[in-house]
């Protein structure tokens, strides 16, 4: 017992909190429709997938009929060359935006300008295979960490 008190203690003071499934603003929310302005194919797809992963990792279900309704409108999906040798890139960064829209019993709220920036190796002598599924992979970091804020901002306000 007086174990678990210092541990509790410890942790309140590091900045975390322990959150019950009672103390979250909603149980369940409904993912309505993220619009893709971008040239890059299928990121609504992701980031619908990605959502979904991450509000059930945070004890809220995904279901249609839910009263709080998610939507999004994703901006901008930039890959960035960070660095080149002899011709070959090496390093892109990949930025994403977006922004959220969130409706419920208390009204409409807006969450402009969620990013993502994210590093990522790509090296271009490898196999076009190889390399195009290792950017596939960052695309799919990207969106995720979109995911998280996102879920963080309406969760832990």
């Amino acid at each position: 017992m007086w174990f678990l008190c210092v541990v509790l203690f410890l942790m309140s003071g590091c900045g975390y909190t322990v959150y019950r499934q009672s103390d979250l603003p909603f149980t369940e929310i409904q993912i309505g429709k993220i619009e893709n302005k971008t040239l890059e194919p299928k990121l609504q797809d992701k980031l619908h997938a990605a959502l979904t992963e991450e509000f059930m990792k945070n004890g809220i279900r995904v279901s249609p009929g839910a009263d709080t309704r998610l939507s999004a409108v994703i901006h901008t999906f930039d890959m960035t060359i960070l660095s080149e040798k002899e011709e070959i890139t090496i390093a892109y960064m990949i930025n994403m935006r977006a922004d959220f829209s969130v409706e419920d019993k208390n009204g409409k709220r807006e969450l402009k300008k969620i990013d993502s920036p994210f590093i990522v190796t790509l090296t271009g002598s490898e196999a076009l295979n190889t390399l195009l599924a290792t950017k596939e992979l960052a695309e799919e970091e990207a969106v995720r960490d979109v995911a998280m804020r996102v879920a963080g901002a309406l969760i832990y306000k």
